[in-house]
């Protein structure tokens, strides 16, 4: 950084504080009032000696991607075990949640057509989908299964074929921005509650229901591998997830291919669709795979705890957290190193800026999230409760609250309540040491797809941010684009700053934070999907 880069850095930290270093407010004296002189330290360490973007790039750069399972989550999880205690954290560890399954990894992907125009392919594979043995040489066929009668049309003609199993994604010009900011009026609608409108980020399962039957047919026509379009993006940036079925009611069985399911690949969608058009012209398509994907046996999936103990409270908690894990195709940064390294930096805070804390101050960082929240679930039911009977263990009562990062890159601009309406004014005044960091609103909202609903789903106060939705669907949740590069730097330090702050308040207000009325036990649905019980073929 420049020396004038450093001067305007220190004019934005005191800009911020509106009180000189040292100065206790006079409110600061009264119960629960905001210690403006705690504030000032967190901003000072947070804005002026950030190490957010060095630890992204240790999860990222270093260690990227870190699927669940995989060797290099495991690496992540030892290196920031190692940074933690650095940092003073105690009892940093990485601590088990149970069998995850098998463990997956890419080692190697190339994919090009061969004829009638040699050019490559971007592309992908799935997770957990199996590789292709060497190099493999195939005709193209283009037969997209969407429903019954797809299967009948092309029985019995696709063995030994690289299938395009999907129908084309029509491609538009990018007339939106890829990137965009909440403003004033954005906000407001974010305030505003529909009863009728659902959770934010709901997902629409029933898309998938017809996985199964397609997936079964290929594995009964023995095709030597299946392309399908990414489901979003264009411009080369794909979007990957895993292949096949799992059984979110049973995830330590979490994938179990049979021995000849095919390799599976995600493809730029303008590549698909050029390939698809030229099948139709009656022209054929030789295509050449080279996939590599190692198998370990079953794995134990681990979460990564830390804490710093409290004064005189210190039998009570409070907790922040994110998910540790990613998707395989780019580095896992805005999803979710994202919220890892902000977490971590507002521990690295809170740590050095010397500031005590009554309550212990507990940091978790999960795995399995990708599958279904799964370590956090698996944490909170072995050290808080059972949301399906609703018993609960005595440490839920000493538990404060919970905070999560789990939306990206973008700023921090709010708080969903996730219907904990009496929290909303004490939140409101947390918020006003960063009305200029464009932190300014609350919504009784709900949102889902992330960790805090653990939590919540056994009564505990859990709590995502609001956060700026910076290219997030558009550009890097989950795809070949999700790197270092992509992360922003000023957001990233403002959301420690924040995050590290709301935890000082909860630490160290008298009371434990507002909560809900205890939720109804929510029993197990029964399983919509079971997937194949051998074990696939390692290559």
């Amino acid at each position: 950084m420049s020396n004038r880069g450093r001067a305007i850095q220190i004019l934005l930290v005191v800009s911020l504080l509106g009180v000189p270093a040292g100065a206790q407010s006079p409110a600061a004296t009264a119960a629960n009032a905001l210690d403006y002189d705690a504030m000032y330290r967190i901003k000072d360490e947070g804005f002026e000696r950030s190490q957010v973007m060095e630890t992204a790039s240790w999860l990222t750069d270093v260690y990227g991607a870190r699927l669940t399972g995989s060797p290099n989550i495991k690496a992540a999880g030892d290196w920031t075990v190692k940074k933690l205690t650095e940092w003073g954290v105690q009892n940093a560890h990485l601590e088990p949640w149970g069998a995850f399954g098998h463990g997956w990894q890419n080692e190697r992907f190339s994919a090009s057509v061969i004829s009638p125009t040699p050019w490559p392919l971007i592309g992908g594979p799935k997770a957990w989908t199996p590789g292709t043995n060497g190099v493999v040489t195939a005709e193209a066929v283009f037969a997209p299964l969407e429903e019954e009668k797809d299967l009948e049309k092309w029985k019995g003609k696709l063995k030994g074929k690289i299938v395009l199993a999907y129908p084309t994604r029509e491609v538009k010009a990018s007339f939106d921005p890829l990137a965009t900011r909440f403003n004033d009026t954005d906000l407001k609608k974010l305030e505003e509650v529909d009863p009728a409108a659902g959770p934010r980020r709901n997902y629409n399962r029933a898309l998938y229901a017809f996985t199964p039957k397609r997936l079964q047919f290929l594995i009964d026509e023995g095709v030597a591998a299946v392309l399908e379009p990414s489901r979003a993006g264009d411009g080369g940036t794909i979007f990957v997830q895993q292949g096949g079925l799992y059984n979110e009611k049973a995830p330590q069985t979490y994938v179990r291919y049979p021995e000849k399911v095919p390799t599976q690949v995600v493809v730029a969608v303008e590549h698909y669709n050029r390939i698809a058009r030229v099948l139709q012209k009656n022209v054929p398509v030789s295509i050449e795979l080279n996939v590599k994907n190692a198998i370990t046996e079953s794995e134990q999936a681990f979460n990564v705890i830390g804490e710093i103990p409290g004064t005189d409270k210190a039998d009570e908690l409070v907790m922040l957290g994110a998910h540790f894990d990613s998707w395989h195709t780019g580095t896992g940064a805005t999803d979710n190193a994202a919220g890892s390294a902000v977490m971590l930096e507002a521990m690295r805070i809170l740590k050095a800026s010397g500031l005590k804390m009554r309550r212990t101050v507990r940091l978790a960082l999960w795995t399995g999230e990708e599958q279904g929240l799964l370590g956090s679930k698996a944490y909170v039911k072995a050290n808080f409760g059972d949301k399906e009977t609703m018993t609960l263990k005595p440490a839920h009562s000493k538990i404060s609250g919970y905070f999560n990062v789990d939306n990206g890159t973008g700023a921090i601009r709010g708080v969903y309540l996730q219907g904990n309406d009496a929290i909303g004014a004490l939140f409101t005044d947390w918020m006003k040491p960063f009305d200029s960091l464009g932190m300014s609103m609350v919504t009784a909202q709900k949102t889902t797809g992330t960790d805090h609903l653990s939590f919540d789903a056994v009564g505990i106060p859990a709590f995502q941010f609001v956060q700026d939705e910076v290219e997030y669907e558009t550009r890097t949740h989950h795809s070949n684009m999700d790197v270092w590069d992509r992360l922003q730097a000023s957001d990233m330090m403002k959301n420690a700053v924040i995050v590290a702050s709301f935890v000082y308040d909860a630490a160290n207000r008298e009371e434990m934070l507002p909560r809900k009325p205890l939720p109804k036990p929510q029993p197990a649905q029964p399983a919509t999907t079971t997937p194949a019980t051998v074990k696939p073929t390692q290559n």
